[in-house]
């Protein structure tokens, strides 16, 4: 083979897998906050997917026990189980059912209601729970039971808004209290046998650690938040 070929095909290959390598390379770069990406990495594996589409299906199974505990812990809220059977299948269908007020409002919306000292629901489980798995549902794209599809539909921002935002709902639930100075949602308090149930405290711990995961994956950083009665729940789709 002539000289001159030879020259043309080695400096193909050699720009061949220049490319690979900045491709590959800047696939495994994560910039938090970073405006040049708006927080998006640029590709996930099938890997990565597989576990984020994991962690959805498993948010989901968390929230549902979540719910059912405490409707058992918190019967004022909702004393018929069949009632309360309904409401959990509403909130965790495809479409809501029931209740118009608060099924169609943004995911912050209806955790500020769940903690309000006056609420137009009085079932402030069924709130709590709505709020919960629909900030899932705005994190991850969920639509009509279908799971996460691409990588690039999470953006960073939202899984830290999301972290943001159920961390301050496991710090209200040990914390807001109504005007006669009780808890609003019963959840780690000792039984008359003093047993503390901390199955609550188990399934938030869960969740947040799966949102940490998911965060770490698009090359961002979980951060500790300090919580007030002032602080609000912040919208994860803007």
């Amino acid at each position: 083979m002539p000289r001159p070929v030879v020259g043309a095909l080695s400096k193909a290959v050699a720009l061949i897998l220049m490319v690979f390598v900045l491709l590959f390379g800047l696939a495994g770069c994560g910039f938090s906050g970073s405006k040049a990406n708006d927080g998006v990495r640029g590709f996930f594996t099938p890997t990565d997917v597989s576990i984020i589409r994991h962690h959805v299906q498993q948010y989901r199974g968390s929230l549902r026990e979540f719910t059912a505990r405490l409707y058992a812990k918190n019967p004022r809220y909702e004393k018929d189980p069949a009632q309360q059977r309904r409401k959990i299948d509403s909130i965790f269908g495809p479409l809501p059912t029931g209740e118009q007020l608060y099924a169609f409002k943004p995911s912050h919306a209806i955790l500020t209601a769940a903690f309000q000292g006056e609420v137009a629901e009085p079932d402030r489980i069924y709130l709590l729970s709505l709020g919960l798995w629909k900030s899932i549902r705005e994190t991850y794209n969920v639509r009509d039971g279908d799971f996460f599809l691409s990588g690039l539909q999470i953006p960073l921002e939202r899984l830290q808004r999301l972290h943001h935002n159920i961390s301050q709902v496991n710090w209200r639930l040990k914390t807001c209290k109504d005007k006669s100075g009780k808890l609003l949602f019963i959840t780690n308090e000792a039984g008359e046998d003093g047993y503390i149930n901390m199955g609550y405290e188990v399934i938030m711990t869960r969740i947040l650690t799966r949102i940490e995961d998911d965060i770490i994956m698009r090359g961002g950083l979980p951060e500790q938040y300090i919580f007030k009665m002032s602080t609000m729940f912040v919208g994860i789709v803007i």
